[in-house]
């Protein structure tokens, strides 16, 4: 007796050219979806794990220059590239600050005021966080869109190659004048093939794209609450 695999395989190189194609659409969709799928994963679990970490070091020692350096090992940590982004802005508005001051003690006229520089340092810290979480956000979402639309394309392609093959298996009733199960079943079965390899690739990709889709908002909301924490931080140190 053939395996069911064998008889997929017989039912696939009996079928027509249009079914055919349909087929190797969906196996194209299908690949992709499956590489995005371990590529993400991997992806967002190692930014997962290790924004975790970072925020555990960075809240424990709460010293800037040492989770700078250990920022700089977490290359997948989106919280770790937010503070890096955050710390060179904050070190820009140190010379800022320090090139005012000297200024001042050295011009009687034109004194330039150091609070006019705080309040714009704080703004472009406050502006270059929020382009970095952008950034990071965008990065994260790179290829997920695919997986939306394999599951919402992959069952219509599939139901195409159905109808196209059912419409040939009707042609064929009319050819023969035979409208037995024997006639019937085979063309059927085979174009059957098309829908159940449509939901095939379109039922994992719809799951990863809900599990990932919730897993980036996590992320997401995980660098708007460090962000704003680490605002309050330099605020407080800055304009005390």
């Amino acid at each position: 007796m053939p395996s069911s695999g064998l008889d997929l395989i017989a039912m696939i190189s009996n079928a027509g050219f249009m079914v055919r194609f349909v087929l190797l659409l969906l196996l194209f969709f299908s690949v992709a979806s499956w590489a995005i799928i371990i590529i993400k994963y991997y992806y967002l679990s190692r930014a997962f794990k290790e924004s975790i970490l970072f925020t555990d070091f960075f809240w424990k020692n709460k010293n800037f220059s040492a989770a700078f350096t250990k920022s700089k090992t977490m290359h997948g940590s989106p919280v770790a590239k937010i503070f890096r982004v955050g710390y060179l802005e904050l070190k820009k508005l140190s010379r800022a600050t320090a090139d005012a001051a000297t200024q001042n003690t050295q011009a009687d006229n034109h004194k330039t005021d150091p609070l006019d520089i705080k309040f714009t340092g704080i703004n472009n810290v406050q502006r270059a966080l929020r382009q970095a979480i952008n950034t990071e956000t965008t990065k994260m979402m790179q290829l997920i869109p695919f997986l939306a639309t394999t599951g919402n394309t992959a069952p219509f392609i599939g139901l195409f190659g159905t109808v196209w093959g059912i419409m040939n298996s009707f042609h064929e009733i009319g050819a023969k004048g035979s409208a037995s199960l024997s006639v019937v079943a085979p063309g059927i079965s085979e174009a059957l093939v098309a829908t159940a390899a449509g939901l095939a690739a379109a039922i994992p990709a719809v799951i990863a794209f809900n599990h990932f889709t919730q897993k980036i908002r996590i992320i997401e909301t995980e660098l708007q609450n460090f962000s704003a924490d680490l605002l309050n931080i330099i605020e407080r140190d800055i304009l005390r």
